[in-house]
């Protein structure tokens, strides 16, 4: 799939991660770094759903978001390394608490192991799906190899500004690069698919976090989405920003979003026509919604 010098994102940093060499995404080491592995119930309703969604936190980002929310985990600082077939366990402990689906958290730069651990859950018979919760900043070459294994992908739209994605998430070419993952994501599950209860079983939700002072970028990553995929994609449109500090440089950012901001974002949705998707109560915008990073259910 690849050689040692780790091409998984877009960043391309070519670190021998497995001989001790930290990528960019802060991992280094042959196993995986986890954070949490518990039931997530703060997700969109088709992926909550009454039984929670089995989430993995996986330790690392490929971004380095300077808003994240976070930013404990996607820095490296939390997390223990587990190995594969540990993994693979995980996926049928959080099956047997009820899990809806097994909800894959910033796991980018793992994969290449969370696919041979995707196989071999089903190899001993696991029928849960497996959902794909990304930042959108992914490798479509990676994504291809994601073919079959992934039943929804959960992914970010952050940016359509290349300004912003590098003021932000110091990647300028986010947006091109989530435009492409996007459409391989959507040529995978071209259509959202629901269960007589309203739970996503198959498909593509789109998220975008409202930042304040950033409607109109917003509007313009929605009009992107919409026009290209229509309903054939879900989107969801987040309130749920919280200043977390370090914020002196980015002055903008250092206030949560004002009721009229997200009102008017979601008008805008309304009048282009967005049938399928998701809003956000204000109240969301709370440091409480954030889970606890202590390593729950991640140790056999």
């Amino acid at each position: 799939m690849i050689d040692q010098k780790c091409r998984l994102c877009p960043r391309e940093c070519k670190a021998e991660r497995e001989n001790g060499q930290m990528g960019f995404c802060g991992m280094t080491g042959k196993g995986i770094r986890a954070a949490r592995a518990a039931l997530h119930f703060w997700e969109e309703p088709c992926i909550s759903g009454k039984g929670g969604s089995g989430a993995v936190f996986f330790a690392g980002c490929t971004l380095r978001c300077v808003y994240c929310q976070n930013r404990e985990i996607a820095a490296g600082r939390m997390g223990e390394e587990i190995s594969l077939s540990r993994l693979v366990d995980i996926f049928f402990e959080l099956k047997e608490q009820g899990a809806e689906n097994i909800n894959l958290v910033t796991p980018s730069h793992y994969a290449d192991k969370i696919m041979s651990a995707i196989r071999m859950a089903k190899e001993r018979g696991f029928d849960l799906p497996f959902v794909y919760n990304c930042s959108g900043y992914e490798k479509v070459e990676v994504l291809k190899q994601l073919t079959g294994l992934i039943d929804i992908y959960l992914t970010d739209f952050k940016y359509m500004s290349p300004e912003s994605a590098l003021r932000y998430s110091h990647a300028k070419d986010y947006p091109k690069a989530a435009k492409a993952a996007l459409a391989e994501m959507m040529r995978q599950q071209p259509q959202t698919i629901y269960d007589e209860h309203g739970m996503m079983k198959r498909g593509v939700l789109v998220r975008h976090l409202l930042l304040p002072s950033h409607r109109k970028e917003a509007e313009e990553v929605v009009k992107y989405v919409y026009d290209t995929y229509k309903d054939q994609a879900a989107i969801s449109l987040m309130c749920q920003y919280t200043p977390l500090g370090g914020l002196d440089n980015y002055p903008e950012l250092n206030r949560r979003v004002t009721k009229r901001e997200y009102e008017k974002l979601l008008d805008f949705a309304v009048e282009l026509g967005v049938e399928n998707g998701y809003m956000q109560e204000m109240e969301s915008a709370k440091v409480c919604y954030i889970p606890p990073f202590d390593g729950e259910g991640i140790k056999a």
